[in-house]
């Protein structure tokens, strides 16, 4: 299910950031009280009340400067806008009304989004008057807050999560493989779509309730059932008008969040970005199974080495995904496209896998004799029981003495052991230690 995304806006040094940290529970924003901080938008999942959304921090808009820097944080936070379910405006009571904030505000307007303005820095709630000013905006009631404090941030997640939307998704059959197509821009999300749509033996479905020209297109390859979710405002052949469309990282987000299987698309002339390692961070973090689709592969001047080195190369850079089949194609001419499909397939069929609660603790059992836990002192962990909790991706249960004498090295030693035993490959895999004691092993 795709989460409702909620875009925090404003203009510099209001404390979006500190904003962003306080409902995320984290400090993984950059808050400094230079302006200018944080250039490139920062997501992560966020809940209240029950109610689960992406939370997008973005650069400080200011509409008095100008600059290559400064255009591109205008038009990623105009995107963020566009994109967005809800919009926090966040504005600063102690500096009172600017006139950047009503050109943001005219911004907001315009995209006829739900939007709250957050009056931030507010010393005093016994007299509002510092958020008085803001009424002006035409946006509705403000509300103040301290960011930094976490004072009155409670209210303010009320009143957001009243303004989330409902859950519209399309549901499929639970035999249809879901896929996102997701990467920078002009890497060949579009290319690669249009090729596998192009193939003589697929067939287009008419699925009534999908917007296929937008964002789902439902497809059929053989019996095998499959969604292309876009993530680049695809259209058919016969209705592209642009070579490549606008990039949105939120689509991404959203096309993560409702499939099965992601197409993580590189470009082989630049290699791995910074960019490519945020967007693959959010499927690895979602749990899904991903394929990374090395495009362009026509343009490299090859030897007996080369695909090879690239591989080394992307493993080393995407490290915190090395489970995930690396595949090199053309989309342009059309290249080992095919081969795609079969891996996505086989995927899907790994995410999906099931492990017999007898094999998985004999597995355990051989792993322990081979390379005892580690000890803290004079404890030593003990483990009891695994057991397999869910799928899509697979997760265990792993009974143990004390979760606490449980290193990140030998839980990762454990993880080696079952892909060796089962494969797993192309999906995350979770572990969730729990306090047992009695020996069950």
């Amino acid at each position: 299910m795709a989460k409702p995304v909620v875009a925090i806006v404003g203009r510099p040094n209001v404390g979006k950031s500190t904003l962003f940290n306080r409902i995320v529970g984290g400090r993984v924003a950059i808050v400094e009280s230079r302006p200018g901080v944080t250039r490139d938008r920062l997501y992560q999942d966020a809940e209240w009340a029950g109610r689960s959304f992406v939370l997008v921090d973005t650069g400080g808009l200011d509409f008095q400067e100008s600059g290559t820097i400064i255009d591109g944080i205008h038009r990623q936070v105009e995107q963020a806008i566009t994109e967005s379910d809800v919009i926090l405006f966040v504005v600063d009571a102690r500096a009172g009304l600017n006139p950047n904030d009503a050109e943001i505000a005219t911004v907001i307007r315009r995209s006829g989004k739900p939007a709250i303005i957050v009056a931030n820095k507010v010393e005093n709630f016994d007299y509002k008057t510092d958020a008085f000013d803001f009424y002006r905006l035409g946006l509705g009631d403000p509300i103040p807050i301290s960011a930094a404090e976490g004072l009155n941030t409670g209210d303010l997640l009320d009143r957001l999560v009243a303004l989330l939307p409902d859950n519209n998704d399309v549901e499929y059959p639970p035999d249809v493989i879901r896929i996102a197509v997701i990467g920078r821009p002009n890497v060949g999300k579009s290319s690669i779509v249009n090729a596998i749509l192009g193939e003589e033996r697929v067939i287009v479905s008419d699925i009534p309730g999908t917007t296929r020209d937008a964002v789902d297109t439902p497809f059929q390859l053989e019996e095998k059932h499959y969604v292309i979710i876009d993530t680049a405002g695809i259209r058919r052949r016969s209705r592209i008008e642009m070579p490549t469309e606008r990039y949105s990282v939120i689509r991404a987000l959203r096309a993560v969040d409702k499939c099965d299987v992601v197409l993580m698309m590189l470009d082989a002339p630049l290699g791995v970005t910074e960019q490519d390692k945020r967007i693959a961070g959010y499927a690895h973090e979602a749990g899904r199974a991903v394929v990374l689709v090395v495009n362009k592969w026509d343009l490299i001047e090859k030897d007996d080495r080369t695909m090879d080195s690239y591989t080394e190369e992307i493993r080393r850079e995407l490290g915190f995904m090395r489970y995930a089949p690396v595949i090199f194609i053309s989309a342009l001419t059309g290249r080992r496209v095919p081969k795609v499909l079969e891996l996505v397939e086989f995927v899907a069929e790994q995410h999906a896998a099931r492990v017999a609660t007898r094999d998985l603790n004999n597995l355990f059992k051989e792993a322990i004799m081979q390379s005892p836990p580690p000890t803290d002192k004079t404890r030593r962990l003990k483990i009891l029981y695994v057991v397999q909790g869910g799928i899509k991706p697979p997760r265990f249960i792993i009974f143990v003495n004390d979760p606490k004498l449980m290193h990140f090295s030998y839980l990762r030693y454990l993880e080696n052991q079952v892909r060796s035993a089962y494969g797993f490959e192309g999906t995350p895999i979770r572990f969730t230690l729990r306090k047992r004691t009695r020996d069950m092993v």
